[in-house]
């Protein structure tokens, strides 16, 4: 849904001239397929043999490519600023139609095997790279979000904590979500646009939940408690009062692992603090009033498994 969006950030010049070098395409073959993803390290990684790095799964939405999405979130440079590995998988699918199976249009248990691709991939990660095993991260964008959201509910016991951008709990992962007490908490963090018109912020009956409606199921799935609103902090920002948007950060103190929702208001199906791309889809406003990619890694840290 973002494609054209992110086709003319290629030709617009979303430059990855000075990270190049450390970002590279590899592969693996999982249930006879070939699937593939960038890996990005920082500079400092080659520099420090012996220190072990944070890991962030970045997922593009659907319809996009795993390049398209490293170029839009631009985590290339928050992962240079504070020391962690960032990988770009690829979805399959034809030609233009790249996608996560979260049960939406292709059967939950037998489309195509996404969660056991992603346990593949960490566990290829963590033999050929100096991973943290305690701060595996992921995070997507739309379809990306929506299946991060899947590997929270089914790979918590490898990741910490996961940010869903422009994407709220698919029922059908609501529907297969492991019991809880065989699951472990995660932290989790949903940040969504008001006036998203591609995933709407007030959920969509039998493919959604709202963005409320989330934030509070993932409450009661790591604490076994519902809300309690005496407990949560919230943030107001309005950094950039000419961008039309203005940003709150909700979040439930309640647990080890918490839960955070990020109200963008008026903000569209963006990722916050990206460069705008608008040619016609009803993709809407970008905020700037925050950095996404650091309100993200902020939340990151406070998680470890």
């Amino acid at each position: 849904m973002l494609r054209a969006i992110l086709t003319i950030s290629l030709i617009t010049g979303l430059s990855l001239a000075s990270t190049a070098v450390s970002a590279q395409e590899k592969g693996l073959t999982h249930k006879e397929e070939k699937r593939r993803y960038i890996v990005y390290t920082p500079v400092s990684y080659a520099n420090n043999p012996d220190k072990k790095y944070p890991l962030v799964l970045n997922f593009h939405g659907g319809g996009m490519t795993m390049r398209e999405q490293m170029l839009y979130t631009q985590m290339n440079k928050t992962a240079e600023q504070f020391d962690f590995i960032v990988v770009y998988p690829q979805g399959l699918g034809n030609v233009g139609k790249q996608d996560w199976n979260v049960g939406f249009d292709t059967s939950y248990h037998e489309g195509t095997d996404d969660v056991g691709f992603t346990d593949s991939l960490l566990n290829q990660l963590e033999k050929n790279l100096r991973i943290d095993t305690s701060r595996i991260y992921a995070t997507g964008l739309s379809r990306g979000g929506f299946f991060a959201q899947r590997l929270a509910a089914e790979l918590s016991h490898r990741i910490a904590a996961i940010a869903s951008v422009g994407a709220s709990l698919p029922i059908p992962v609501e529907k297969n979500q492991t019991p809880r007490g065989e699951k472990k908490p995660v932290g989790i963090l949903i940040a969504m646009g008001t006036a998203d018109q591609v995933v709407a912020y007030t959920g969509k009956a039998e493919g959604y939940l709202s963005a409320i409606a989330s934030y509070e199921y993932w409450i009661q799935q790591n604490t076994g408690k519902a809300r309690d609103t005496s407990i949560e902090t919230k943030q107001y920002i309005n950094r950039d009062p000419n961008d039309g948007t203005e940003v709150d950060i909700l979040e439930s103190k309640a647990g080890t692992f918490q839960t955070s929702l990020v109200s963008i208001h008026q903000g569209g199906h963006t990722w916050a603090g990206a460069d705008p791309f608008n040619i016609g889809l009803p993709i809407g406003k970008t905020s700037n009033d925050i950095n996404l990619n650091e309100v993200i890694w902020q939340f990151f840290q406070k998680h470890r498994r």
